[in-house]
C-alpha cells in the first residue's frame, strides 16, 4: 500500500499547529465577536490564521491564500490565479461556541479551479484527514498516530445522511426522493459531514442554501481522493475560484459514485 504523501503530511503539521492555538483559547472564557455578515468570530479564528498563513509563507513555493479570515482580493486579481490555498482557519465558528467540537480547520490547494490538496483537522478529537490527487485519502486519529488509509462506501440501505439536525420542508422532500424514505441521520457540524462519508461511515450530504469556497474545498479533496465526489444541484463537480461571487451553488456529497446522482437529482424537480 502506499503511503501518505509527504507534501500533505507537512500541510497537515501547520493544521495541527493551528488546532493548538485553537484549543488553547478552547479551553479558556473567550469572547465573541460578530462579524458584518452576522457570522461570530473569536480571537481563536484570527490565532489560527496566523498560524497558517506563517506555515505557508514558510513553504519552498509561496502562493497566494484566499481565506475567510483575511480581506478577499477583487476578482480582477483573483481570475489570473493558477495555484493558490484555500483556507478556513477554523470552520464550524458557531460549533466552537457552543463548545460542541464539531469544528475543524480546512486548508486546500487549489490548481487550475480544481481542489488537488486537502487537509482537514477536528481539534477537539485530534483526527487529521490529508488527501492528494492521485494519492489517496487518509486518516490519522491522534498526533503521532498510525495513518489508515479512508474509502467510501457503496451506498448502504437505508442509506446514512449526515447533516444537520433540522431540515426544512423543501430539503426533507428532497431526501425523500433522493434516498427512500428510510434513511437515518447523523447529525454534524462543520466539514466532519464530508470525512463521514469519505471514512465510510455515511453516504449522503445535501445542503441547500449558502456555502462559501473554503467551507468545503479541503473536504472535499479527501472525498474525492477516498472515492466519492461533491456535485452541485445539475450533478457536475465542484470547481472553485470560479468568479466575484465565493459563494458556493447547492450540492451533493456522495460516497457511491455509481450511483446516478444527476438522475435522482432531476427527478425531486428542485433543478
Amino acid at each position: 500500500m502506499s503511503s501518505v504523501p509527504e507534501f500533505a503530511r507537512h500541510i497537515g503539521e501547520i493544521a495541527r499547529a493551528a488546532g493548538e492555538a485553537i484549543m488553547t483559547i478552547y479551553r479558556s472564557d473567550f469572547s465573541v465577536q460578530t462579524k458584518a455578515d452576522a457570522s461570530p468570530l473569536t480571537a481563536a479564528d484570527l490565532a489560527a490564521q496566523k498560524v497558517i498563513m506563517d506555515g505557508l509563507s514558510s513553504l519552498e513555493t509561496v502562493l497566494p491564500v484566499l481565506s475567510e479570515e483575511a480581506k478577499a482580493l477583487a476578482w480582477s486579481q483573483r481570475q489570473h490565479w493558477a495555484r493558490y490555498w484555500l483556507v478556513d482557519p477554523l470552520d464550524g465558528t458557531r460549533e466552537f461556541v457552543k463548545r460542541n467540537g464539531e469544528f475543524t480547520v480546512n486548508i486546500a490547494l487549489i490548481d487550475d479551479r480544481q481542489t488537488v490538496l486537502g487537509v482537514v483537522l477536528a481539534p477537539v478529537t485530534g483526527e487529521l484527514y490529508v488527501a492528494e490527487h492521485g494519492e489517496g485519502a487518509w486518516l490519522q486519529t491522534q498526533v503521532g498516530g498510525e495513518w489508515q488509509r479512508i474509502q467510501a462506501r457503496a451506498l448502504a440501505q437505508p442509506p446514512v445522511l449526515a447533516g444537520s439536525r433540522s431540515h426544512g420542508n423543501e430539503q426533507t422532500a428532497m431526501l425523500q426522493t433522493l434516498l427512500g424514505d428510510d434513511h437515518r441521520l447523523v447529525p454534524l457540524g462543520s466539514s466532519l459531514k464530508f470525512c463521514l462519508i469519505a471514512r465510510g461511515a455515511a453516504d449522503v450530504y445535501l445542503r441547500l442554501g449558502l456555502t462559501s469556497e473554503w467551507d468545503t474545498a479541503a473536504a472535499q479533496c479527501v472525498l474525492q481522493e477516498a472515492g466519492g465526489a461533491v456535485l452541485d444541484l445539475q450533478g457536475k463537480p465542484f470547481t472553485y475560484n470560479r468568479g466575484e461571487s465565493l459563494l458556493n451553488p447547492e450540492f451533493i456529497a456522495v460516497g457511491d459514485t455509481s450511483v446516478d446522482w444527476a438522475a435522482r437529482l432531476r427527478a425531486t424537480g428542485y433543478v
